[in-house]
């Protein structure tokens, strides 16, 4: 594949290759099977451009309504439902139908079940939520005593009091919630971040993840935590240096190996500019209409099945 100045996309499709290349397959939760490898990492300079992938079009709305029903603190679907993103659907879905399996009755469909997620207060309430899972962790840590930490405040006004710090840090992965996470969600994939002030007052971000669908959910992730980090810095008043992404089980579904090579077939394009509302000052304050993409021009999307 010819190399262009698109060096963080290409690095990307690059362990794809690598993950391919180690043909060591696993069985997995989901009973899909992957191809995996463990223990891997990409860097993206922000500098050089909004790291949203061209090798196939993503859906950046989806991403953004995501990133903010996170930072909403909400752990529920009706909100993302209610926006017509469909990105956490599957597994209320599947809780939802579980249970009337188990009591002898009849499932609505999906259509009919994230219709009345949308009309119901009371019926999202009991299938819609997905139980403590990042924005829960983010904005509502429990604590023995009862009172919630807000992680997201706390870390910003750590960057601004003390940007030199090394707890700049967010973790999603807490350990008592964990099983009640898995009820109708997923214990976090992407489990911890921390922030980084340069001293040229450039903010980087490090995520750990230790579950990766590198063809599905890591283009999801990239971007997401690339914007994250360029909202903090917005809001903190410096400016985007690093999105480092760290990888733990990076593994490709064996039902998304056809995909995977049509991604590979194509060359990378020039990547777009992502430009913030230089008036909101207050990272809760972001709304979709705050954020303008520049020069996105994708290969078309590919459709894969999302293992549950």
């Amino acid at each position: 594949m010819k190399k262009i100045s698109n060096a963080s996309e290409n690095a990307y499709l690059d362990l794809l290759k690598d993950i391919l290349a180690s043909n060591q397959y696993k069985d997995d939760r989901t009973r899909t099977g992957t191809i995996s490898v463990f223990g891997r990492q990409l860097r993206f300079d922000l500098s050089k451009g909004f790291p949203l992938l061209t090798t196939k079009k993503l859906f950046l709305r989806g991403i953004i309504i995501e990133l903010l029903w996170f930072l909403k603190g909400d752990s529920n679907i009706k909100y993302l439902v209610e926006n017509n993103v469909h990105i956490w659907d599957s597994w209320p879905y599947r809780h939802y139908k579980e249970s009337m399996q188990a009591q002898g009755k009849k499932a609505l469909s999906m259509e009919a079940f994230l219709e009345k997620i949308k009309n119901s207060t009371a019926f999202a309430k009991k299938w819609g939520e997905l139980g403590p899972v990042y924005g829960v962790q983010w904005r509502k840590w429990r604590t023995p005593n009862g009172t919630p930490i807000d992680q997201i405040t706390q870390v910003i006004n750590k960057i601004k009091e003390s940007p030199h710090d090394r707890r700049l840090i967010v973790s999603a992965w807490n350990v008592a919630d964990i099983e009640e996470m898995a009820k109708a969600g997923l214990p976090p994939c992407h489990s911890l971040f921390q922030f980084y002030v340069s001293k040229d007052g450039k903010l980087s971000c490090q995520l750990y993840q230790r579950s990766a669908d590198m063809f599905l959910g890591v283009p999801f992730n990239i971007a997401s935590y690339a914007l994250l980090t360029m909202m903090v810095a917005h809001v903190c008043g410096l400016k985007p240096g690093e999105f480092i992404h760290t990888f733990g089980d990076a593994h490709i579904y064996i039902n998304h190996l056809d995909q995977v090579h049509e991604q590979l077939s194509r060359t990378p394009r020039k990547l777009p500019r992502m430009i913030l509302n230089p008036r909101i000052t207050n990272i809760f304050s972001f709304k979709l209409e705050d954020f303008t993409l520049e020069g996105y021009d994708p290969y078309p999307a590919i459709k894969a099945p999302v293992a549950v």
